[in-house]
């Protein structure tokens, strides 16, 4: 049975790959042929995201779509994540997530019992709310304390987004072993976003 990995993150400064190693291991584990690893840097609150879309269009009815955990797949709204079922319905894919063993049995092309199917539907719905729901409650809390701080101090702003030093010193090292790369190259070593390379580059200019 072929698997398509899929793995995201919210931001460029996040490490889309990080569950990569364990979902391999999985697969390998659970005799599933990798036939491709899907991996971006994009919100999980909308459905239109490119390599998700790619994965779609290129799986085969019958393969597994395999992510770390719910939250990875979806933080959509309600309509968003039924419209994602109903298209991995339709292109009868098997959704297989890592952290909630029930979806593991889909792996078993022998088992396709209503009531598993009931309580794997039940389960990643519950999930998906919930994974929506942090979200939502994660951007709030931060919405109200800038709220919060403002209202103390009308004239504060919020700082500038705090670097990733060990992103840093990797894209610092690249440039160092690859000076003709351009920050695109870079960038794609470095997973990350040519924004973040150019502000690097910046930085080691005010050294010198």
């Amino acid at each position: 049975m072929k698997a398509h990995i899929y793995l995201r993150a919210s931001t460029k400064d996040q490490d889309a790959g990080r569950a990569k190693g364990l979902l391999l291991e999985f697969a390998k584990a659970n005799a599933l042929s990798v036939a491709k690893i899907y991996s971006e840097n994009i919100t999980g609150t909308k459905l239109d995201r490119p390599e998700l879309m790619r994965l779609l269009s290129l799986a085969q009815p019958g393969d597994v779509l395999l992510v770390e955990s719910v939250d990875r797949l979806s933080r959509m709204e309600t309509e968003d994540w039924a419209q994602l079922k109903m298209i991995l319905q339709q292109k009868q894919l098997r959704l297989i997530v890592e952290d909630l063993p029930t979806t593991h049995r889909q792996v078993d092309k022998s088992i396709s019992g209503q009531l598993m199917t009931v309580i794997n539907d039940m389960l990643l719905d519950l999930t998906a709310t919930m994974a929506r729901l942090s979200h939502q409650k994660r951007v709030e809390r931060i919405r109200q304390g800038l709220a919060n701080k403002r209202a103390v101090d009308p004239n504060w702003t919020p700082p500038g987004k705090q670097k990733n030093v060990k992103m840093w010193e990797s894209i610092k090292h690249l440039l160092e072993k690859f000076p003709e790369a351009s920050a695109d190259q870079i960038s794609t070593l470095a997973d990350c976003g040519v924004a973040t390379v150019y502000r690097v580059k910046k930085e080691i200019k005010k050294d010198v």
